[in-house]
């Protein structure tokens, strides 16, 4: 009991820490990354208005496009952001009662813990301003969410071993997720595409995490493509493969 609380303590500490790296002590920083998404979403709602675009799938642009920016954007704030957790907190490991682990938990809780904020001042101002609807399944919405974090802890945490022995990795990393957006469904119903197309989007675990989100949000919303156990399959997989990384290479970093 003694060393779970020890290491919730820890885990606290290092929390706050990031939050101060991250957002700086005001509580503006935090704010700002809180509006940055929304505003990433209402450009794209205005853009494509002024084009007179019908939403693909409910009576709103904003929803439609939220459910699918801020899914991916959250998957990518936590891959992205886990892969200097090594690098940026070397100082903090030289103590040995923090684990090289309990950064990327920090970093998981603080990001998640964000996009918790953002998803439900987004959602619920759009709600109150009768420009959306609440969840029609929230527990879906929720199994959703944790997924995605899922998803994006397994491969932040495989990102971040990469980095540790391959300094070139994070140019090469942002090249390969730049699609994301175009292949996940953000802009179109995947269902509607040509079956081809589909099994070939299949592979896409993050689309799937975004079908998720849209079955939970709207009561009437059948994806052809989504399947629940097929993103867990990949983020068990790739956490084993990074946790078991980052064990095996503890070595080679500690003497770097």
């Amino acid at each position: 009991m003694k060393t779970l609380l020890l290491h919730i303590r820890i885990l606290a500490t290092l929390v706050l820490r990031e939050t101060r790296a991250s957002f700086g002590t005001s509580s503006v920083g935090y704010l700002w990354a809180i509006v940055t998404p929304a505003m990433s979403v209402g450009l794209l709602v205005f853009i494509f208005s002024l084009v007179d675009r019908q939403p693909p799938f409910g009576t709103s642009l904003a929803v439609f496009f939220a459910t699918g920016i801020l899914t991916i954007e959250f998957f990518n704030k936590l891959s992205n952001t886990l892969l200097t957790s090594f690098s940026a907190n070397r100082a903090l490991l030289n103590y040995p009662l923090i684990k090289e682990a309990d950064t990327l938990y920090a970093r998981t809780l603080l990001i998640s813990a964000t996009y918790v904020m953002i998803m439900l001042i987004f959602f619920g101002s759009l709600f109150f301003a009768d420009a959306g609807v609440m969840p029609q399944n929230p527990h879906m919405v929720f199994q959703a969410f944790a997924a995605t974090m899922l998803l994006g802890f397994a491969i932040g945490t495989l990102n971040a071993v990469i980095a540790s022995l391959w300094h070139s990795w994070p140019q090469i990393e942002k090249v390969l997720t730049r699609p994301l957006i175009f292949v996940s469904g953000v802009f179109y119903l995947p269902s509607r595409l040509p079956t081809e197309a589909q099994n070939v989007l299949y592979w896409n675990p993050v689309l799937h995490c975004v079908e998720w989100f849209r079955e939970g949000f709207y009561g009437n919303y059948n994806s052809a493509i989504f399947d629940p156990y097929y993103p867990i399959a990949v983020s068990l997989g790739i956490l084993l493969f990074g946790l078991a990384g980052e064990r095996f290479t503890r070595k080679s970093r500690s003497m770097a």
